[in-house]
């Protein structure tokens, strides 16, 4: 049985536009949980009235997403989950999401799996994966390498993100959970399914199914929309900052190949340190 996990806090019109595109999926078999992290709006109310079906495990208003998306998994594991998927609230997926995921994951029961991404507004792919090199800390973007007759089916990729991500349970046996001690809200997908690759388990990206998603609703882009120097030591110190000195360290140090690890380490300081600024 596959379970979906969905960590939310407070944004209940994302969460009720994903849990309605849920509802029209081609392929039904699944259950949902949503692990509402002490919402403010009434998300929990209106889980309940509109969307009984939903199983809401509630959080302290401290979880984050890592703590948060672990809170789901183990709920789903105790009930007998095979595979685990998680999604964040403010994506729709498309029709066939679920029954694209699951035709790729019955062929590859042990790959995690990711969807491409398309922009929710204009339908045009924004995520397509990539492959990352850590002698020279660049990423090849596939999106921009593949043409538009390869733009179908799985394709390996070095870590995805974890909104869409489909885990096998035996990953979860394997490795764990995702890292919410040291990782509590970013890179903790990158690192989770980074650890579960070395582990011998596939990471792909899955062309054939889609995930919606607004880009400008990243904590990354909202912050960088406002910039100013309390939002540049958020960004470099702040549990939600995408250039998370502490957050950035632990990752490096627990998947970078050791001989290269001072010369990642500085380079990627130097990106977090100046990027803020620098970056549209």
């Amino acid at each position: 049985m596959l379970f979906i996990v969905i960590p939310v806090f407070n944004r209940w019109a994302f969460t009720e536009a994903c849990l309605r595109s849920l509802q029209e999926q081609t392929q039904p078999d699944f259950r949902v949980i949503v692990v509402d992290d002490g919402s403010t709006d009434g998300t929990g109310e209106q889980l309940r009235r509109q969307f009984p079906e939903v199983e809401v495990v509630e959080g302290t208003g401290q979880l984050f997403w890592t703590a948060g998306v672990n809170a789901g998994i183990r709920r789903a594991l105790q009930q007998g989950a095979d595979r685990v998927l998680t999604l964040n609230n403010d994506v729709v997926a498309a029709p066939d999401f679920v029954e694209r995921m699951l035709h790729w994951a019955q062929r590859m029961p042990t790959a995690l799996l990711g969807p491409l991404e398309l922009d929710v507004h204009t339908r045009q792919p924004v995520y397509g994966g990539e492959v990352f090199s850590w002698l020279t800390h660049t990423r090849r973007d596939l999106l921009a390498t593949l043409g538009p007759e390869e733009r179908h089916g799985l394709h390996p990729v070095t870590y995805l993100p974890g909104r869409g991500l489909l885990i096998p349970a035996a990953v979860f046996a394997a490795i764990g959970l995702f890292d919410e001690k040291r990782l509590p809200h970013y890179l903790a997908d990158f690192d989770f399914t980074s650890v579960a690759r070395r582990h011998g388990f596939p990471v792909y990206i899955n062309y054939d199914a889609h995930l919606l998603t607004y880009p400008e609703e990243s904590g990354q882009e909202q912050t960088r929309r406002h910039r100013s120097l309390q939002g540049y030591y958020q960004h470099l110190f702040g549990i939600r900052g995408g250039g998370n000195l502490r957050n950035f360290t632990h990752f490096a140090l627990k998947n970078c190949p050791t001989p290269l690890v001072p010369l990642f380490l500085l380079n990627g300081y130097a990106r977090r340190l100046t990027g803020y600024f620098l970056h549209g």
